[in-house]
């Protein structure tokens, strides 16, 4: 069967977050079907992401900006949780009159500094691995458009304010 392919060079070159593209991607792939992406780097949180949908991957450098990525339905392994993510050194910030009643955030992601689709990668594999009802903080530098939909589509509670060096987020998983 053919591979569903994806190029995501020129989405990627013009700072897109193509995370949305690629999971939708994955969500219409038939039974034992490859998926192939056509990327400007080798995207190593898809890889965890991925992993824990079952699926196995190979990467093939092919030169500068220009990588081929192959993920495989991997029928011996089965999807685990792993460990949650690391929480970042930056302390949660005080509860707002929208998130009262919120539990104190239990991951806190500083994403800046990150290309895209780095950041929106790190937030929904962190809130993979929320238990229900906790909260997940993110710092991010710009405000992630293409995340809402994909948070809203999970069933997450989204509250998102501006601070001086970027946007933060707090996602509070349903629960």
């Amino acid at each position: 069967m053919e591979p569903l392919t994806l190029d995501l060079r020129d989405e990627l070159r013009r700072g897109g977050e193509p995370l949305p593209r690629i999971l939708d991607a994955v969500a219409r792939l038939a039974p034992a079907q490859d998926l192939r992406l056509l990327t400007t780097f080798e995207p190593f949180p898809l890889y965890a992401v991925l992993g824990r949908k079952g699926f196995g991957h190979e990467a093939i450098h092919h030169g500068e900006g220009d990588w081929e990525i192959r993920f495989r339905p991997d029928a011996q392994r089965a999807p685990t949780k792993p460990a949650a993510a690391p929480a970042a050194s930056t302390p949660a910030t005080p509860a707002t009159p929208a998130t009262e009643g919120w539990p104190t955030p239990s991951v806190v992601l500083d994403n800046r500094g990150l290309q895209p689709p780095e950041p929106m990668v790190r937030i929904l594999d962190a809130f993979e691995h929320l238990d229900a009802g906790a909260v997940l903080e993110a710092v991010n530098e710009r405000d992630p458009v293409f995340l809402y939909p994909e948070l809203q589509a999970r069933g997450a509670a989204i509250h998102t304010e501006k601070v001086a060096d970027g946007v933060r987020l707090l996602i509070r998983r349903a629960g």
